[in-house]
């Protein structure tokens, strides 16, 4: 078993009653980036959340918050959490704001969620222009700041651009690949091949439209999809350049809720599979019924050393070269 899983996204419902304790199905001494908002929070409700999720961690004894890249693997007891951002609304249209959000964990931030906004163009929009002048902006405080710069959701000239502004390693925190499943939210080869030239990481996630298995009783074949996704990246791009954003959805419920109640923000190719299905922390190092992602990968021939980069060293790596603390 890979001995440290880094997931670079996972989600809590973005409300008050979200009960932090949920996390603790991740195995102990993991690294977990946990969702406080997108394009529907406002600056003060993803401060709010950040807020709620810091005091109700440090409450809890199973969880430690990380500050610097030092203090990710510092104990194998407990789990680390950081947070993230899937949109630049909240911020407010504030550059100076990343440095707030940063101060409170957010570790990475990517700058437009499916849709066009002030700073970048979406994975669902009909006419890609790409980053804006403000959404370049960004990019230099973010880097300046010493957070990731994540092109997951983001168009796919989006994502070049991002790739071609930032001067330190990028990443797609929860991306899977155009080629082998085409959807709108899968990358493409060229996105993957620029992300990989800044050093950056590809997490491979698990929700079952971005697989193209999302039948309720399609568990195991989600899990071989990721793998399939894994083996892929590897091979175009290496294998220091992938690794795990599963995009778990804790309030799973309320996602496929808000599919139905917020079509702006989604599109057909969301909501005509039916509910939305994901790998669960369990399906990932085999501590369920199913073979786990990691078993599936080493029959697939991984070496124990190549599994714990995609499981964990390959985002380390980065947060190293990246986060300033």
């Amino acid at each position: 078993m890979s001995p440290f899983l880094w997931e670079q996204h996972c989600c809590l419902p973005l409300l008050p009653s979200a009960r932090i304790e949920e996390l603790a199905r991740y195995p102990r001494g993991s690294y977990l980036s946990v969702n406080i908002g997108y394009s529907r929070q406002s600056t003060a409700d993803s401060l709010a959340l950040a807020r709620q999720f810091r005091r109700d961690a440090l409450a809890d004894s199973r969880f430690r918050l990380v500050q610097g890249y030092d203090d990710v693997a510092a104990d194998a007891e407990t789990i680390a959490l950081a947070f993230d951002l899937e949109d630049a609304g909240p911020l407010g249209g504030q550059l100076d704001n990343v440095e707030v959000f940063y101060d409170l964990g957010v570790r990475s931030l990517l700058p437009a969620y499916n849709h066009a906004n002030e700073a970048a163009c979406g994975c669902l929009d009909t006419e890609d222009t790409g980053l804006t002048a403000y959404g370049r902006d960004l990019v230099r405080t973010l880097n300046a700041v010493g957070m990731f710069v994540d092109g997951a959701h983001c168009s796919r000239r989006t994502g070049l651009d991002l790739a071609s502004c930032t001067e330190a390693p990028m990443i797609y925190s929860h991306a899977n690949f155009d080629a082998l499943w085409e959807h709108p939210r899968n990358i493409t080869d060229e996105q993957a091949a620029a992300c990989a030239s800044t050093g950056g990481v590809i997490g491979i996630n698990g929700v079952g439209i971005f697989l193209g298995h999302n039948g309720p009783e399609e568990r195991a074949q989600r899990v071989e999809a990721m793998a399939a996704h894994i083996e892929y990246g590897v091979e175009l791009v290496g294998i220091d350049h992938i690794g795990i954003g599963s995009d778990y959805s804790f309030d799973a419920a309320d996602f496929n809720h808000e599919l139905l109640n917020n079509p702006e923000a989604f599109s057909d190719a969301y909501i005509k599979w039916g509910p939305l299905q994901w790998v669960p922390p369990e399906d990932l190092l085999g501590r369920s019924e199913l073979p786990g992602l990691d078993e599936l990968l080493s029959r697939r021939g991984f070496s124990a050393a190549d599994r714990a980069a995609i499981f964990g060293g390959n985002f380390a790596r980065a947060a190293q070269q990246v986060w300033q603390d």
